[in-house]
């Protein structure tokens, strides 16, 4: 089952690096043809996705690999890693387009060519990121992968901002027709508004990212479930404590404290740990379980009875 689950992100992965190339050559080509600053920065949003779409297939072959002796906790956070990275790289993109968009709306001193080449190559651009998303948050979502759902929400921005660029190309042929002086600036604003966007994707994927590589808990209401699938098994044990979690890419570690009845035998604990860790896997596919087994300890009301007995 892991092993199809690996090889389906593989192959998703390789479906989102395949559509960000052939939309980088068609909005380079157009956005060269146009002169749109837009659609140049369409491109380049492309160009970016397109890095990430490499670094989310490198990721995810490298995550899928068994832990080693350099590794003893497998290579989950390479995902992590991966989706961080991509962050920060689309954030510098954003930042550069903004700044070019300002400059050319001061200037104000340049025309679109073509905007219904423009507004055609978005149509394309847009269809074919929505299909590719929907796929990448599809095994995203079963396999549990960072990086996938990182990939899948740079391209479903992508179909909004190309959305944006394409009103844009309408209004400014629009314009064109109707002889409005100035139209042209609607292309550097819509400019603005895919570096927007974009801005607030990094900021989501990096945030997350950032919050794996620190070991930040499970969300609590996955750990509220744990809880309770752990508290609908008294009273086989006594009590449990100390339970940790934390993500790595698409891999989860957990691990908990399990008081047990002190005349339980090793093997009945052991036992029952298993039958705990089958369950919780279940229950949070991909984990890593630990159980630490520990005598009950005695409750102040029992303490009380065992002295009044000596």
């Amino acid at each position: 089952m892991a092993h199809s689950t690996a090889q389906l992100k593989i192959r998703t992965a390789r479906l989102s690096v395949a559509s960000n190339s052939l939309l980088i050559v068609l909005k380079l080509a157009v956005g060269i043809l146009t002169h749109s600053l837009s659609i140049m920065a369409e491109a380049v949003h492309s160009g970016v996705d397109l890095v990430a779409a490499l670094m989310a297939y490198v990721s995810v072959r490298k995550s899928a690999e068994p832990p080693d002796h350099e590794h003893h906790y497998g290579h989950g956070k390479f995902e992590s890693l991966a989706a961080a990275a991509e962050g920060v790289l689309i954030l510098a993109v954003a930042l550069g387009i903004a700044y070019k968009a300002v400059w050319r709306i001061i200037g104000a001193n340049y025309e679109v060519r073509f905007p219904l080449a423009g507004a055609a190559v978005m149509v394309v651009g847009g269809a074919v990121n929505l299909w590719v998303s929907r796929q990448l948050f599809r095994v995203a979502r079963e396999s549990d992968s960072i990086a996938l759902e990182a990939d899948a929400w740079h391209l479903s921005t992508d179909v909004y901002t190309m959305a944006g660029v394409l009103a844009a190309m309408l209004l400014i042929t629009l314009g064109q027709a109707l002889r409005i002086h100035g139209i042209a600036v609607a292309d550097p604003i819509a400019a603005l508004i895919v570096a927007a966007v974009i801005t607030r994707a990094a900021w989501d994927i990096t945030h997350r990212a950032a919050g794996q590589l620190a070991d930040v808990s499970l969300p609590p209401e996955q750990e509220a479930r744990i809880e309770a699938l752990i508290g609908s098994h008294y009273p086989q044990f006594v009590a449990f404590h100390q339970l940790r979690s934390r993500a790595a890419g698409s891999e989860r570690h957990i691990d908990l404290h399990l008081e047990v009845p002190p005349a339980m035998s090793v093997a009945e604990a052991h036992a029952l740990c298993d039958h705990l860790e089958q369950d919780i896997r279940a229950l949070m596919p991909n984990s890593e379980v630990l159980i630490h087994v520990e005598p009950a300890r005695r409750r102040p009301r029992e303490e009380r009875r065992a002295k009044r007995e000596e």
